[in-house]
């Protein structure tokens, strides 16, 4: 990372709230053509999530903590912060010494840019200011949140009008939030209904449209210059698992998460 600091622009994606089983049925499935074409070997990585909910795995992520490798450790990280003892700081490491990522690439020059999600970003009070507060430059509006039903094609409209409005040799991070696998999402499933909820199929019929705008999201983030790209979940959600419902709880189905990191190359999408 210490090649690619500098070089590359960087692209984080959230899809908030997906579930690590879901991403991979959909992927094997097919359901899944425009972020199956970037995951390498065709497949998700399995991962832990940092935290149970979105403000805490956040604020460990933009510390350099990403999900961890779902296996014994230690992982040699891609991010982190200068600080003895870290087990998982390794030669390929980009080590920054700023209190969180944002502020050292930052430092190393990058314009940071924030397009929110759910409500942690929304900026509406105290609370929902600070991880957008990280970011030399934020967005969020009521069509980016939760309810809309067409939040990501907001939210790339958007990042496309960020990337064109940079002069070209000034580097990027984008951040990117997506709400639309958190609830509510039943109206992404043709012929659910608000009464009957949110349920496993939903979620899927979320993720399905997300990937049927990522692609412009990729070729905007690439249309400079090659972009490191990371994807991935910061927790998942139960429906009814063993009895669970919702996050910020224990159970597998919150905090295994799916994860891809790969370069996107400039010009090669649509």
């Amino acid at each position: 990372m210490g090649q690619v600091v500098g070089r590359d622009d960087l692209l984080l994606v959230t899809l908030d709230t997906l579930r690590f089983d879901v991403a991979v049925e959909l992927a094997e499935a097919g359901r899944l053509p425009n972020l199956a074409a970037h995951l390498p070997g065709g497949r998700w990585a399995e991962r832990h999530a940092p935290g149970s909910f979105t403000y805490a795995s956040h604020q460990a992520m933009f510390a350099g903590f990403l999900p961890t490798p779902a296996a014994p450790g230690p992982h040699p990280r891609l991010f982190a912060a200068r600080f003895e003892g870290s087990e998982s700081t390794a030669v390929g490491t980009y080590v920054f010494d700023a209190p969180d990522l944002v502020s050292g690439l930052a430092d190393a020059g990058y314009r940071t840019v924030c397009i929110g999600g759910v409500g942690f970003f929304n900026k509406r009070g105290a609370l929902g200011s600070v991880l957008p507060g990280m970011f030399q430059e934020s967005h969020w509006e009521p069509e980016f949140g939760v309810a809309s039903p067409t939040s990501f094609e907001a939210q790339v409209a958007r990042a496309e009008r960020v990337v064109a409005e940079l002069p070209a040799g000034q580097r990027l991070f984008l951040f990117v939030n997506v709400p639309s696998l958190h609830q509510p999402n039943w109206f992404h499933l043709p012929g659910a209904t608000r009464e009957a909820g949110d349920s496993r199929a939903t979620h899927a019929a979320a993720l399905e449209y997300v990937d049927r705008h990522i692609g412009r999201l990729f070729a905007a983030a690439s249309s400079r210059r090659r972009c490191f790209t990371i994807v991935c979940s910061d927790h998942g959600t139960a429906y009814g698992d063993d009895g669970w419902t919702g996050h910020r709880l224990g159970h597998e189905s919150v905090w295994t998460v799916p994860y891809a990191h790969f370069f996107l190359e400039p010009g090669a999408h649509r």
